[in-house]
């Protein structure tokens, strides 16, 4: 990876944050549910549960989110949601070592870990333009994913070891760790924005609608709401109940469960690594659609899970589904930042988070469902012949073809009222 922003201080700080924080959060990504299922003897439908509420903060707050952080400094909102996070995690090893730890207070650590995760993101995603100006998002989302990337094929292993060793509960002490670490980086960002400007007549509610008038009235950004919120609806219900599988029904070592998700972070890393060479070489709008049609039917994989050489095609589902959802994820991202004006990037993260994430608590609470009323492997098979259709909304659009997205007042992007712009032009140039 060459070392193009890395070599501004500022990205630097960020990328590092990131890096730390993404490293602990293999940690809980699979420490909680463990907690759930070895610790508290949580059956499908609590621990479907448990994932709901990880998520259920992007329909509890994920549009108020948005106009709040278009309100304040975004660096300010990262550090406080890194150190909020530490403190809310922190609590789970506190209360284990007292033998107070309950499945009511797993629910409250997840509901409140995701509601400071909204404000995180919304501000995330919403400070990147501004770090590193909009003809770099591509460089900077991209090298962000790849780090996540290689945090997710050595996280979920070292997860699993440190779990082994320190038992889930305490593990999560690493996460708490990591998000003190990254609000630390982030903090030494020199760059400062200025306050964003208030109008006199300002209104949460007003600046709420325009942002959902923003993404709603934008054709292309329908498009990727609806394949995006349906992906993810579909892959809840799996990580769900594949946890459940792995470690309840097929009883593999918390070890074993890291490596196998370790191969859909390797997926994850090539697709970061090459999600620019794609949409170079195929085109902007089909390196949005294309790897999630192909992920979706690796995905057929998945629900074939067995013990010894079996586990290895269902391994090879999730490389494959890590490596479309990211290159999905690098390009869409990108072409939403660069569509964007700056004072509604907040809302329109929010809007979108809120129309995409919002589906995964539902699917949380279906995957515990048919769990406990169809079983575990059924419950995958639904989930794994629904996530090959999600791509349909962004291939019935003129995304399809477009070898270059539109970006700024070519697409709307001016428009605060959300009327839908006349479509560009298919194969309308050259590779971006």
């Amino acid at each position: 990876m060459k070392l193009g922003l890395l070599r501004e201080h500022d990205f630097r700080q960020l990328f590092v944050a990131d890096t730390i924080s993404q490293l602990g959060s293999q940690v809980s990504i699979l420490a909680l549910p463990l907690v759930a299922v070895l610790a508290l003897r949580a059956d499908a439908f609590e621990v479907g549960l448990l994932t709901a509420c990880e998520s259920a903060a992007f329909l509890l707050v994920g549009l108020p989110a948005g106009a709040w952080v278009d309100r304040m400094r975004r660096r300010n909102v990262l550090i406080t949601g890194d150190l909020g996070r530490a403190v809310v995690l922190g609590s789970v090893p506190v209360a284990w070592w007292l033998g107070l730890l309950t499945l009511p207070q797993l629910y409250a650590v997840a509901l409140v870990n995701g509601v400071l995760t909204v404000f995180f993101d919304v501000a995330y995603q919403s400070f990147l333009p501004h770090l590193v100006g909009r003809a770099h998002l591509v460089e900077g989302n991209a090298k962000l994913e790849a780090v996540r990337g290689v945090n997710q094929i050595a996280g979920p292993t070292v997860a699993g070891l440190v779990i082994q060793w320190l038992t889930a509960p305490v593990a999560v002490t690493v996460d708490a760790v990591s998000f003190a670490g990254s609000a630390l980086f982030v903090g030494l960002i020199r760059k400062r924005e200025p306050r964003p400007a208030r109008g006199p007549d300002a209104h949460l509610g007003r600046e709420i609608a325009e942002g959902l008038r923003f993404v709603l009235g934008n054709r292309l950004l329908r498009a990727i709401a609806m394949c995006t919120g349906s992906f993810n609806f579909f892959s809840t219900i799996t990580w769900s109940m594949v946890v459940v599988l792995l470690a309840r029904d097929l009883r593999l070592s918390a070890g074993t469960i890291g490596v196998f998700f370790s191969f859909g972070a390797v997926g994850g890393l090539v697709g970061a690594l090459t999600a620019t060479r794609i949409a170079t070489r195929i085109g902007q709008g089909p390196a949005i659609w294309l790897p999630v049609a192909v992920g979706g039917l690796f995905g057929l994989l998945v629900p074939t899970a067995q013990r010894g050489w079996l586990l290895l095609p269902a391994a090879c589902g999730m490389l494959m589904s890590g490596f479309g959802a990211v290159v999905y994820n690098v390009t869409q991202v990108s072409f939403r930042q660069g569509l964007t004006p700056e004072r509604l990037l907040g809302r329109m993260n929010a809007t979108m988070r809120f129309l995409v994430w919002g589906t995964m608590p539902i699917g949380g609470l279906v995957g515990g469902a048919l769990g406990s009323y169809l079983g575990v492997r059924p419950a995958l098979w639904v989930a794994a012949i629904g996530g090959m259709l999600t791509f349909l909304p962004v291939f019935g659009s003129p995304l399809r073809t477009m070898r270059e997205l539109p970006a700024g007042r070519a697409a709307g992007a001016g428009r605060p009222d959300g009327e839908e712009p006349a479509p560009a032009t298919a194969d309308a140039g050259g590779a971006p």
